[in-house]
């Protein structure tokens, strides 16, 4: 039963929390946390729910389409071992210091230990205000809670390292919320999404806290931190601060060389939405890059200078991490060895996206430059092309060698026969005049040349490239579609993508219509374009 989770909430145990019991907004001093009872809602009702997040905690199937759980993961009932609280975190948010920010709609329940001996913090996300929410009502509305859901589940499944999504529940209230902060506010029915991770904590947690001085927490939070998620690296010290640096930034650029494989862009990547575990956190204005363009960033906010743009993102993360690193000097003495780690990760985050784009055209990752990878950024940007469809594409090319075992065949096809396999990549294929068509092809013919040298058999090659090139990802008009519905109470779309969404690199029969590339209706429709930081 629900009321028989096992809870060991070590964060509330052994760090010190605001001494203020009140729910008042304030900056809260020489504390981690804050303890917070969430604020109930008038009908929760559950939408959906992922089953393999069920599984992680040990929940069955009838325990999650109960009431009782709806009424549980919507703040509605707190069971009598969760210690609910908010953490107290700070951020450079668009490069600039921006002091407290803090948990301000998200409470957690506390951290559930599965029977493999796991630790997942459970939190709500919309569950009412606390001392962090500054002038918000600490809500949270059903667009905004829909795409947290299923993104969170997507990008497990694609293989990203990120936090999970227990629950989806209807709050039963609406929201009033301006999504486009242009002066016309709106009602919007509500919902909490349970986000489910090892830990919430993010460089913000360490960064406040050296930036008030406080050494004495700092410390505290970094030796739990280690002791609690990176016991591998020993007792608290000089030396295992300094691994445990090296440790986060290389899980950084792993989650961010992910990102740049399947093509998804943050939107705001602040360090306070920079987990401390390697892990994407944080889904709100975030957009797949649908057209490839490395300038696209999907958040209204950043439209301006696009600090968060696509192929920005690599840069943004050392940016962060450097943050964190300054944050960490007081428990460090170690300037010069933390400055060689932030060079090594540039230097291993470059040559990590090297490693993926070649594996995404199905290529040998440590073969010689011959410029082919490094040329293809290029060849996509000579019309308005999508990125998923095109790298699923390109297995389909054809690279059988001829009977003397060279590729000179490709001499006697035409353009149009070598580029055939990719036009449905093209969202307007008469974009390609006569001089992109003969780059496009001049590319194709040294790509096949080279994967007839390499000798790998198509059919491998092409079983390569699919399990690392998806061929389902939540698109963003698929997900405004899903929303939609789910304003009207029918959540049956998010349901069905997030089964589509299981299983993204295998072929769906039936389901191909949510690989398609995204329709002219939305190429400008809020939600489906660009999104705003309103939720």
């Amino acid at each position: 039963m629900l009321e028989d989770l096992k809870f060991d909430n070590s964060f509330v145990r052994e760090l010190p929390g605001d001494p203020d019991p009140s729910n008042q907004r304030r900056q809260v001093l020489g504390a981690c946390y804050s303890r917070v009872m969430p604020t109930p809602v008038a009908g929760p009702r559950l939408l959906a729910y992922s089953r393999e997040v069920a599984e992680l905690l040990g929940l069955s199937a009838a325990e999650c389409e109960s009431q009782e759980f709806a009424d549980i993961f919507s703040g509605n009932r707190v069971t009598s071992e969760m210690l609910p609280f908010a953490a107290c975190y700070g951020g450079h948010q668009f490069g600039s210091w921006a002091g407290q920010l803090g948990d301000g709609r998200a409470i957690s329940l506390g951290e559930v230990v599965n029977a493999r001996g796991g630790r997942w913090e459970l939190q709500l996300k919309g569950a009412g205000p606390t001392p962090y929410s500054r002038t918000a009502d600490g809500r949270a509305v059903i667009r905004s809670s829909v795409r947290e859901f299923l993104c969170s589940e997507a990008m497990h499944h694609l293989g990203v390292p990120t936090t999970r999504a227990l629950s989806l529940v209807a709050t039963g209230e609406d929201v009033v919320r301006d999504m486009f902060y242009d002066g016309r506010p709106q009602a919007e029915p509500g919902a909490v999404v349970c986000r489910v991770a090892p830990s919430f904590l993010r460089f913000g947690n360490f960064e406040i806290l050296a930036a008030r001085g406080d050494h004495q927490l700092l410390k505290a939070l970094a030796d739990y931190t280690i002791a609690t998620h990176f016991s591998e690296l020993g007792a608290p010290s000089g030396d295992s601060y300094l691994r445990w640096f090296e440790e986060v930034c290389r899980r950084t650029t792993i989650m961010i060389a992910h990102w740049m494989r399947v093509g998804f862009v943050h939107g705001v990547m602040n360090t306070d939405n920079m987990s401390i575990l390697g892990l994407t956190i944080d889904y709100g204005p975030y957009g797949w890059l649908e057209d490839y363009d490395p300038d696209w960033t999907p958040n209204t906010t950043d439209a301006g200078g696009r600090r968060y743009r696509y192929a920005y993102q690599p840069m943004i993360a050392l940016w962060n991490l450097s943050r964190f690193g300054g944050a960490l000097l007081p428990l460090i003495d170690a300037t010069q060895e933390m400055e060689g780690i932030l060079n090594a990760s540039a230097a291993s985050l470059e040559a990590e996206q090297s490693r993926v784009l070649a594996a995404k055209c199905g290529l040998r990752v440590d073969a010689g430059n011959d410029g082919l990878v490094d040329d293809l950024p290029a060849i996509l940007r000579l019309a308005e092309t999508d990125m998923t469809i095109f790298f699923r594409s390109l297995a389909d090319v054809d690279a059988s060698p001829d009977t003397s075992g060279r590729a000179s065949h490709t001499n006697d096809a035409s353009d149009a026969q070598l580029i055939a396999p990719l036009v449905d990549a093209y969202y307007a294929p008469d974009q390609l005049d006569a001089d992109s068509r003969a780059k496009t092809a001049a590319w194709l013919r040294r790509y096949i040349a080279r994967l007839v040298q390499e000798g790998v058999p198509p059919d491998v090659r092409r079983a390569r490239m699919n399990a690392v090139n998806p061929k389902y990802v939540l698109r963003n008009y698929l997900a405004q579609l899903a929303i939609d519905k789910a304003e009207q109470g029918d959540a049956s779309m998010v349901n069905e993508l997030l089964e589509v969404l299981r299983t993204p690199y295998a072929e769906q029969l039936g389901r191909e219509v949510f690989a398609a590339k995204r329709p002219e209706w939305a190429r400008h429709r809020p939600g489906c374009s660009m999104l705003s930081c309103s939720s």
